[in-house]
């Protein structure tokens, strides 16, 4: 009997991975993988911060209901991180509070 893989039953295959810009700084990321989880693996744990002290925040519930992984992406302020899919050449900066249009 052969060993099957999933990807080789589904006959999947990566595409090639790339980098977004994080306040500066180039994130590497795969194809179909969010915001987040792109910059949880780069070791970036919090990204925002709150609009009352300034206390810092990441993911929280990581599927778009708690509004804690707020992000600005090609100056569009205010996208959960943990549901937003991560392109070639972003622009996504931290955000204070819940964001402002420049």
């Amino acid at each position: 009997m052969s060993r099957r893989s999933p990807l080789r039953l589904a006959r999947a295959a990566p595409g090639p991975g790339f980098t977004f810009s994080f306040d500066g700084r180039d994130i590497p990321a795969h194809p179909g993988q969010s915001v987040a989880a792109a910059l949880w693996s780069a070791g970036v744990l919090s990204w925002r911060t709150t609009r009352v002290d300034g206390a810092p925040r990441g993911v929280f519930c990581g599927i778009g209901v708690c509004f804690d992984c707020l992000v600005t992406v090609n100056g569009r302020p205010g996208q959960r991180a943990c549901v937003t899919a991560a392109h070639p050449g972003d622009v996504v900066t931290p955000q204070a509070g819940t964001g402002e249009l420049p």
